[in-house]
C-alpha cells in the first residue's frame, strides 16, 4: 500500500475500512493497527471528493493522521474539538457523518466549506477567518469548569494562523486561567518550525507522560519550600527544554509544551494525545505536518494546491477568451504606479497570490510587505508609513478588512493619513459562504468621516479609481469584485477621475437607475428594456448629489442597486440626501437582503438576492405596478 498519490483518482476508490466509520464512535472501535490503513483510505477518498467538487485541498491532506488521532483519543463530541482555519476540516467532516454529502460541499444548499455549528454537533465553533480557535476553546473550557464538567477542549490551530495577534492574546489569557485544554499547533511549514527527528519524538513521549508530570509536580512541591533551589531547578528545566525544543515561549505563557512530533506518525500521535488527555492545566502540542501530504504535486507546490477547481471533462470547443481579473488589473496598476513614484509601498496580510502582488513582490521586494495573517497590524503599519511621507497601498479582501476596522478608523481616518485600500472580493464571492462574502464594506466605510469610497463598473474604471485614490489626500478605498469584469479594455495611462462625479450612461423616462460598481452591467440591460435612465454612480462617498437631484426631479421612481447589504449602504446614502434636500421621489433600494447569504455560485447567489438582470427588472416592474 503506497502512501503517495501522483494523480487524483478518476474513479471512486475502494474504502472498505472507512466505509465502516460513520461517526467517531465507530472509529474508536477500531484497533490501533488499523488506523494507518484508515488514514490511507481517508486520504484517497478526500482526493477523489475534492476532485469532483473542487475546494480546499492541501491543508486537509496534511491533517489526515492528526484528525484520525484526535477523534480516536478524545470522546468527541462530548470533548470539544475546535478547528482553526476551517479549510483543514474536510477530513473532520468525512469522519463525522457527512462523507456521503461531500459531493455537495461549497454548493448551494450543500455542505459548508468550513465548520458550521448548524450543520453538525461535531462542529463546535463556526469558522472561516483564522486565529479564533484558542479564544473559543478557552471559553468552552472555562464554561466546562464552571459547570463542573470533566470534558476536555482541544483547539487545532495552523496553516499560518498563529501569526495573528488574537491567537497570542488567547494563549496569554489561557496561561492565566489554567483550564484543562489542549492547543495543537499544526505546523505545516506555513508556520514556524521544521525540527522533527528521533530526539524530538522521544522528548514528546517523555514530556507528555504521567511519570514526567508527577515528578515535575512532586519536585515543585518539595523545592518550593527552598526558594533558591526551586528557582535553580525551574531555570535548569527551561534551559534544557529551550535547547532541544522551540517551546520556551509557550512555557512562559503558562503552557506545558510538548513536541515537536511528526504529525504523520499515527502511533506516536495516539500515544502522545492519550497522555495529554489525562494531564491537568493548559497543554501545547506542536505537530509537524506537510501541506498536501500524500499527493506529490501538492507537496511540491503547497500554495498552488491550497485549493483546486473540480476536474472537468475536456470542452468540445475552446473557451471564450476572458479579460484580466480585477485582481490582475490591480496588480498591474501597482507595478505601473510604483515605477512612477518611489514612495509607494505595497502591503498585504498573507494574500500575495489572491490579491496579485506576485509581480510587484519580485520587481520591488524592498517595497513589498507581507505581514502574514495580521490585518490589524497591516493597517497600522500603513499608517506609520504614511506619517513619514510614504504612500502605502493595503491590498486586502473585504471580509478581512472587517478585522482591522478599529485601525482603519483610529489609526488612519482620524489622523487623515494617505492610505489607499484596494479592497478585493467585494460583494458575493461564491462558494466560501458568509464568512467570505464582502457584503458589508460600503456600509462600514461610508460612515467613516473623510473617507473616499469608490466602486468601479469595469476594469478600466478600476485602474482609474486606484489612481484617483492614490493621489487623493487622505484615506481612500476602491472596492472591486472577485473574478473578471464585463471585458472593458484597460488603458495604459494612469489617469484620475473627478472626485464625486457620476457618469450618466442613458437617458430614459419615468425610472432613474442609480447603479454602483458591479451592478452597472446588469442595470444597463434593464435600463434598455424599460427605457430607464441610468447613472454609473462611481462614488459612494462623496455622492454626486447633483445627479441624484436631477434623477428625483425628472423621474417618477429612483432605483438604487448595489452588491452590498441594503442596510446602511449606498442606497441608504441616496435616501439620506433626498431627505436632507427635501426632494420628494419614491425610491426602491435593491441590494443584499438583511440576512447572511450561504454558499453557492456567484450567479446563483445574485439570482437569489434579485441582483441579476431578471431580478432587477422584476422588482422595478412590481414597484411600478403598485
Amino acid at each position: 500500500m503506497s502512501d503517495m498519490f501522483d494523480t487524483i483518482p478518476i474513479e471512486q476508490p475502494s474504502t472498505p475500512l472507512l466505509d465502516r466509520v460513520e461517526t467517531p464512535q465507530d472509529l474508536r472501535e477500531l484497533g490501533e493497527r488499523q488506523l494507518p490503513k484508515l488514514a490511507h483510505e481517508l486520504r484517497a477518498a478526500l482526493l477523489w471528493n475534492v476532485g469532483q467538487t473542487g475546494g480546499h485541498f492541501g491543508a486537509g491532506l496534511g491533517v489526515i493522521e492528526l484528525t484520525v488521532a484526535l477523534h480516536y483519543c478524545f470522546q468527541t463530541p462530548y470533548d470539544r474539538l475546535v478547528w482553526d482555519v476551517g479549510h483543514q476540516a474536510y477530513p473532520h467532516k468525512m469522519l463525522t457523518g457527512r462523507r456521503q454529502r461531500m459531493g455537495t460541499i461549497r454548493q448551494k444548499d450543500g455542505l459548508a466549506a468550513f465548520p458550521k455549528r448548524a450543520e453538525s454537533h461535531y462542529d463546535t465553533f463556526g469558522v472561516g477567518h483564522s486565529s479564533t480557535s484558542i479564544s473559543a476553546a478557552l471559553g468552552m473550557a472555562i464554561a466546562a469548569r464552571a459547570k463542573g464538567e470533566s470534558r476536555r477542549t482541544v483547539a487545532v490551530i495552523g496553516d499560518g494562523a498563529l501569526t495573528a495577534g488574537m491567537a497570542f492574546e488567547a494563549l496569554s489569557h489561557a496561561g492565566h486561567e489554567k483550564p484543562n485544554m489542549l492547543v495543537v499547533l499544526n505546523d505545516n511549514e506555513m508556520s514556524i518550525s521544521e525540527n522533527v527527528g528521533g530526539l524530538a519524538t522521544y522528548l514528546a513521549h517523555v514530556l507528555s507522560s504521567k511519570t514526567y508530570s508527577r515528578v515535575r509536580e512532586g519536585s515543585r512541591k518539595v523545592l518550593s519550600r527552598l526558594p533558591l533551589a526551586w528557582e535553580l531547578a525551574r531555570k535548569t528545566e527551561e534551559h534544557v527544554k529551550g535547547l532541544m525544543t522551540p517551546g520556551t515561549l509557550f512555557e512562559e505563557l503558562g503552557f506545558n509544551y510538548i513536541g515537536p512530533v511528526d504529525g504523520h506518525d499515527l502511533p506516536a500521535l495516539v500515544a502522545t494525545l492519550r497522555n495529554l488527555r489525562e494531564l491537568e492545566g493548559p497543554q501545547f502540542l506542536h505537530v509537524i505536518t506537510r501541506k498536501g501530504r500524500g499527493f506529490a504535486p501538492a507537496e511540491a507546490d503547497p500554495i498552488g494546491y491550497h485549493a483546486i477547481t473540480k476536474l472537468e471533462k475536456p470542452a468540445p470547443a475552446a473557451p471564450k477568451p476572458k479579460g484580466p481579473k480585477y485582481a490582475n488589473v490591480f496588480g498591474q496598476w501597482l507595478c505601473d504606479m510604483a515605477a512612477q513614484d518611489d514612495r509607494l509601498m505595497g502591503i498585504t496580510p498573507a494574500m500575495r497570490e489572491g490579491s496579485d502582488l506576485i509581480q510587484f513582490s519580485k520587481q520591488y521586494p524592498e517595497r513589498y510587505f507581507d505581514v502574514a495573517i495580521a490585518e490589524q497590524h497591516a493597517v497600522t503599519l500603513a499608517a506609520g508609513m504614511a506619517c513619514e511621507g510614504q504612500k502605502p497601498v493595503v491590498a486586502i479582501y473585504s471580509t478581512f478588512l472587517q478585522r482591522a476596522y478599529d485601525q482603519l478608523i483610529h489609526d488612519v481616518a482620524v489622523q487623515h493619513l494617505d492610505v489607499l485600500f484596494a479592497i478585493d472580493r467585494a460583494g458575493l464571492v461564491g462558494e466560501d459562504g458568509p464568512t467570505h462574502h464582502g457584503a458589508l464594506d460600503l456600509s462600514y466605510l461610508r460612515c467613516v468621516p473623510d473617507m473616499l469610497v469608490m466602486a468601479p463598473a469595469d476594469e478600466n474604471e478600476c485602474r482609474q479609481m486606484l489612481t484617483t485614490g492614490y493621489h487623493h489626500e487622505g484615506p481612500a478605498a476602491v472596492r472591486y469584485p472577485r473574478g473578471t469584469g464585463p471585458g472593458c479594455a484597460v488603458e495604459t495611462t494612469l489617469s484620475s477621475l473627478p472626485i464625486g462625479q457620476a457618469e450618466q450612461r442613458r437617458q430614459g423616462e419615468k425610472v432613474a437607475i442609480l447603479a454602483f460598481g458591479s451592478m452597472v452591467t446588469p442595470a444597463a440591460a434593464v435600463a434598455d428594456t424599460l427605457n430607464a435612465s441610468l447613472w454609473n454612480m462611481r462614488f459612494v462617498k462623496p455622492l454626486d448629489t447633483q445627479a441624484i437631484t436631477e434623477a428625483a426631479q425628472q423621474h417618477e421612481l429612483i432605483v438604487t442597486i448595489e452588491e452590498n447589504v441594503i442596510a446602511g449602504g449606498a442606497g441608504s446614502a441616496v435616501n439620506e440626501w433626498l431627505a436632507q434636500a427635501g426632494l420628494q421621489c419614491p425610491v426602491l433600494n435593491l441590494g443584499i437582503p438583511d440576512h447572511f447569504i450561504d454558499q453557492g455560485s456567484p450567479a446563483e447567489l445574485l439570482h437569489e438576492c434579485g441582483l441579476d438582470a431578471e431580478g432587477i427588472q422584476r422588482a422595478i416592474e412590481q414597484r411600478l405596478a403598485s
